[in-house]
C-alpha cells in the first residue's frame, strides 16, 4: 500500500513539483520516498512496506532500465506469475510483488493486467515507446487520478497531490455537486473538481504525448449463465472459493490483523481464518460505542472468544466537531458519516499493525441491503391500479408523519409509493436519490449557479446506465451490478482507503476479490435474497462458523444512524456552517431553502437529517478545497465547542 504520483511532459518535466505531491501522500507511504526522473517523464512513490521491506523500494524497473513502474496495492498471486515468469527468462532483482508488473509487461504488453490478482493502481513508463500505461483493479480498491491537458499528464493516488502540483485545478465541477447531492457519491470519470478525472474501476489508460488518453475496460462481471448444483454443493463451492481468496490475502512480510466490527463479513473473515488455521493468530480489533442499541462490540467478543484472536477493544465516544474537517481532508470529496468510524477504527488498529483484513464487499456481492427486497416489491405495488395509487393511497401517506428516523414506517412506505411509478434503471437509482436530493427537491434547492446543470445534466444516469447495461437476467442482479461498479468503489470503498490511509495502514477486503465476486455474481438469485432473507447462501454458510446471537441479530447501521445519535453536535455543525452557507453566497444553493430545512429538522417539524449532511459536508468541502481554507483554520473554528449550545 502507497501514494503514487506524477508527469509526463515532453516540454520537460518538474521535479520539485512531483516531489512535492510526494510530500502531500505521505500519510500513505510513510516508510519511504522514490523518484524516477528523466527530461518527460517523471514517477514518484511513497512506500508503506509490506513485501520484501529491505529490497522492495520504488520507482521498479525491468533488466534493461527501459520500462519503470510506481505501484500503490499488492498482488496477491505474485509468487505464481514470478515463477511464470522466471521460467521464460525474466531475470528478477527483488522479492517485491512490484516487480512482477514490469516483466509481465515485457511478456504480454499493456493486457497483462489481466494476469494480476489483487487491488491495485499503477502507473508505468515504456520509454522506448514514450507510452505510460496505468491501471486500476477490477473493483476500484485502489484510487487512481489523473490531469490531461496540451500533451501533458499528471496522475496520483489522491486529487490533493494534483491541487500541489497545480493549485489552479481547484475548480468545482458542478455536475460532481449535482450528482453527490443526488446520490451521496460522485461516479467515474467526474471528481468533484472539473480538470481532474477519476480512472474507472478495471480499466486500463494508456498516454502518449502525441495521442493523448485511451481508457478502455479489462474486465467486467458476468450474471449468466448460472451456477449449476444443488444447494449444499454451491454451499460446498463458496466456502473453498472463500478459503482460496483469504491464504492469499495473508500474503505479508509484516503482521497481519483484522477489523471485527460485530457484523456478518468481518466475523466470518476472522472466523474461516482461525477456524482453519490459516495463518497465525490474528490480531483483532473493534470499537465499542456508547450507544447500546449500535454497539457491536459484544458480537465481536463473542467471535474473539470463540477463536481465540488477540483482541483489541476500544470504548470511544464519536466526534465530528472534533474531526469533520480532518475527514474532508483525507477524502479529497465532501464525507459521509462512514468516515468517522473508519477513522477511528483505522487509528486504533494502526497502533499494533500494518495490514489489516476487513469485510467490505460482502453487501454488494451477495445481496445484503434491504433496498434489494423493497425495489423487487415495489413491482407488487405498482400493480394496483393507478387511480387507487396516485388518488387513494398517495394523499393518505402525504398526511403520514415521518417520524424522526429515516427509515421509520412511514418513510419506506412513502418511498415505496414514490419509486412503484418508475421502472427498471430508472426505479433503482431514484431508489437511492430518494433520501437525499431527487430532482424535484433539486429545482427548489439550486440557486442561479446551478440552473444550467440542472438542464442538461442527470445524475441518476450514473446508476442506470450500469442498471440496464449488466450481463444479467435478473432485475436483482442488475441491481448488484450497478452497486459493484458505481456504489461500493466510489463510496465505502473509497471512504476506507482513504480513512486507513490516513494513518497509514493498508486495508484488505478478501471478498472484493474477483475470483469471490464473479462466484457470486453467477449464484442463482434466489440464494441471494430469498423474500426478506437477504444473503441467504452466504449466512448459511455463516451457521458453520459463528455463534447464534451474532445471526439472529439484525443489520445495523451506525454511520447512518449518526445524525440521530450525534444530535447535538449536528445542530452546532448545521449552524456554524449552513446557515450563512458559502454555497449560498455564491449562488450555487437557495440559501432560503436552506434555512427552511434547517428550520424543520432543528424543530424537529421533519427529518432533514441525511440531506442537511450532505449540504453540510458540501459546504465544508467548498470552503477547504475552492475558497482554500486551511483544515487547520477550520479545525480552529470548531475547537472547544459547546455542543450543548444548541440544545
Amino acid at each position: 500500500m502507497c501514494g503514487i504520483a506524477g508527469q509526463i511532459c515532453p516540454a520537460g518535466v518538474e521535479a520539485a513539483r512531483v516531489r512535492r505531491m510526494l510530500q502531500v501522500l505521505r500519510h500513505r507511504g510513510p516508510d519511504d520516498e522514490g523518484l524516477y526522473c528523466t527530461p518527460e517523464a517523471a514517477l514518484g512513490q511513497r512506500r508503506l512496506a509490506i513485501i520484501d521491506l529491505a529490497g522492495g523500494h520504488q520507482p521498479l524497473a525491468n533488466e534493461d532500465g527501459t520500462v519503470w513502474v510506481v505501484f500503490n496495492g499488492e498482488i496477491y498471486n505474485y509468487q505464481a506469475l514470478r515463477r511464470e515468469l522466471e521460467a521464460k527468462g525474466h531475470r528478477f532483482a527483488t522479492r517485491s510483488d512490484t516487480e512482477v508488473l514490469v516483466h509481465l509487461y515485457e511478456d504480454l504488453g499493456a493486457h497483462g493486467v489481466t494476469r494480476l490478482r489483487g487491488m491495485f493502481a499503477f502507473a508505468l513508463w515504456d520509454s522506448r515507446q514514450r507510452r505510460l500505461v496505468a491501471a486500476r483493479d477490477r473493483l476500484g480498491q485502489k484510487p487512481f487520478f489523473y490531469v490531461e491537458r496540451g500533451g501533458e499528464l499528471l496522475f496520483a493516488s489522491e486529487i490533493k497531490a494534483l491541487l500541489a502540483f497545480d493549485p489552479t485545478l481547484a475548480e468545482l465541477d458542478r455536475e460532481a455537486l449535482d450528482q453527490y447531492l443526488s446520490l451521496r457519491l460522485i461516479a467515474p470519470p467526474r471528481t468533484m473538481f472539473r480538470a481532474v478525472r477519476k480512472l474507472p474501476p478495471a480499466h486500463l489508460l494508456t498516454f502518449t504525448p502525441d495521442a493523448g488518453v485511451k481508457v478502455e475496460r479489462y474486465w467486467d462481471l458476468h450474471y449468466e449463465p448460472k451456477l449449476v448444483g444443488t444447494e449444499d454443493e454451491l454451499l460446498e463451492a463458496l466456502e473453498a472459493c472463500l478459503l482460496d481468496c483469504l491464504r492469499l490475502h495473508l500474503v505479508s512480510d509484516v503482521p497481519v490483523g483484522a477489523f471485527l466490527s460485530g457484523g456478518l463479513d468481518s466475523t466470518l473473515v476472522v472466523a474461516m481464518l482461525m477456524k482453519h488455521g490459516i495463518g497465525e493468530p490474528l490480531q483483532t480489533f473493534s470499537m465499542g460505542l456508547p450507544y447500546k442499541a449500535y454497539d457491536e462490540a459484544p458480537y465481536a467478543r463473542l467471535v474473539a472468544r470463540q477463536y481465540g484472536t488477540r483482541h483489541h477493544e476500544k470504548r470511544v465516544t464519536p466526534s465530528l466537531v472534533r474531526l469533520l474537517p480532518r475527514l474532508v481532508w483525507h477524502l479529497d470529496e465532501p464525507s459521509d458519516p462512514l468516515a468517522l468510524c473508519t477513522y477511528l477504527i483505522a487509528q486504533m488498529a494502526r497502533e499494533h499493525v500494518k495490514v489489516v483484513l476487513g469485510g467490505d464487499g460482502g453487501d454488494e456481492l451477495f445481496g445484503g441491503y434491504d433496498r434489494y427486497y423493497g425495489n423487487l416489491y415495489a413491482d407488487y405495488y405498482a400493480r394496483l391500479p393507478a387511480g387507487l395509487r396516485r388518488g387513494v393511497l398517495g394523499p393518505l401517506l402525504a398526511h403520514l408523519p415521518e417520524g424522526r428516523w429515516y427509515k421509520s414506517l412511514a418513510h419506506r412506505l412513502k418511498w415505496l409509493h414514490h419509486i412503484a411509478e418508475l421502472q427498471g434503471g430508472a426505479r433503482y437509482a431514484r431508489s437511492l436519490s430518494y433520501f437525499y436530493f431527487p430532482p424535484a427537491w433539486r429545482q427548489a434547492l439550486y440557486g442561479p449557479a446551478m440552473r444550467e446543470v440542472l438542464a442538461h445534466f442527470d445524475p441518476e444516469a450514473a446508476l442506470r446506465e450500469p442498471f440496464v447495461q449488466a450481463q444479467a437476467e435478473a432485475p436483482l442482479d442488475r441491481m448488484l451490478y450497478a452497486d459493484s461498479q458505481v456504489r461500493l468503489p466510489d463510496h465505502s470503498v473509497m471512504i476506507l482507503d482513504r480513512m486507513t490511509m490516513a494513518h497509514g495502514l493498508e486495508a484488505r477486503s478478501p471478498l472484493m476479490d474477483h475470483e469471490v465476486a464473479e462466484f457470486a455474481a453467477r449464484l442463482p438469485v434466489h440464494l441471494k435474497v430469498r423474500g426478506r432473507k437477504l444473503r441467504y447462501l452466504q449466512k448459511r454458510l455463516a451457521q458453520k462458523y459463528l455463534p447464534a446471537p451474532l445471526l439472529r441479530r439484525p443489520k445495523q447501521g451506525f454511520s447512518s444512524a449518526l445524525p440521530y445519535l450525534l444530535r447535538e453536535e449536528y445542530r452546532v455543525l448545521f449552524r456554524r456552517f449552513l446557515a450563512s452557507a458559502h454555497l449560498g453566497r455564491d449562488g450555487l444553493l437557495q440559501q432560503a431553502v436552506v434555512d427552511r430545512l434547517l428550520t424543520e429538522h432543528l424543530s424537529r417539524r421533519a427529518d432533514h437529517g441525511n440531506r442537511l449532511w450532505l449540504l453540510l459536508n458540501a459546504e465544508v468541502w467548498y470552503r477547504m478545497f475552492i475558497e482554500r481554507t486551511p483544515v487547520a483554520q477550520l479545525s480552529e473554528e470548531l475547537a472547544g465547542v459547546d455542543t450543548q449550545e444548541a440544545a
